[in-house]
């Protein structure tokens, strides 16, 4: 059976001489796994298609539950992200978070539109890393079902709380007074709060589009963070080159 597919090329692994082993978050299949035959060759037509972190469009053949890639036309090769290792490194951990809370042959468009835009966004530096990282993280964690109460403080209801703090547990912005174990507990202030509530409501193509200050970032961008690693409840290699490196 032959199927044609936009994917986002999430991983690539070399296999025996000259194939790669894709992992694709696509459009209408969801995240799959698939070879890629020859795509290494210095002939190959594959070869920009099944690079990773490239959008592509795929003719896939799929046979027994298996998928292997047999034409492939190069959509976003977002460049900018290859001419600087900070950019790349903050690309590949994008993908490395996309796999890791994407579901198996489930599509998921917000998902993806989520990995495009925030790719798109780095590769031409729309915005500072960590204000891009930051709303890549929150986004994501409202995606799959951690979605922090930013409304109001859950324990006196102020809409604008006192110190606001984010809660890694009870996800969700309470006063510093109101939050008794702070513990767990990111300290943010009437930017990163701002900021933080924009990420959670705004368009999905309007992600990006908000302005905050250096201080106000570095508390959303350390809330952010932490907030996705808890809930993620691992840790991610890329993350930790990125910092190394940026």
């Amino acid at each position: 059976m032959y199927k044609t597919v936009k994917a986002l090329v999430l991983r690539e692994v070399r296999y025996k001489e000259a194939d790669r082993i894709l992992t694709l978050l696509t459009d209408t299949e969801g995240k799959i796994s698939a070879r890629a035959r020859g795509a290494l060759r210095k002939s190959s037509r594959m070869a920009a298609a099944t690079q990773q972190l490239t959008w592509s469009e795929l003719t896939l053949f799929g046979n027994k539950g298996r998928w292997s890639v047999n034409e492939g036309t190069v959509l976003e090769p977002f460049d900018g992200l290859r001419n600087d290792v900070a950019a790349l490194a903050l690309g590949c951990y994008f993908a490395e978070c996309l796999e890791a809370l994407s579901v198996e042959d489930q599509p998921d468009a917000a998902l993806l539109q989520l990995g495009l835009n925030s790719l798109y966004a780095a590769a031409h530096a729309l915005r500072p890393a960590e204000q891009i990282k930051a709303a890549f993280e929150l986004r994501l964690m409202c995606l799959s079902g951690y979605e922090p109460n930013v409304a109001a403080c859950p324990v006196c209801g102020r809409t604008e709380p006192e110190e606001p703090m984010l809660s890694m547990e009870d996800g969700a912005v309470f006063c510093r007074g109101c939050r008794k174990a702070q513990y767990g507990a990111a300290a943010l202030c009437g930017g990163s709060l701002a900021a933080l509530r924009y990420i959670v409501s705004a368009p999905a193509r309007q992600l990006f589009s908000f302005q905050i200050g250096d201080k106000p970032l570095d508390r959303l961008a350390g809330a952010a963070e932490a907030y996705f690693l808890r809930k993620a409840e691992r840790g991610f290699a890329t993350l930790d080159y990125w910092k190394k490196v940026r």
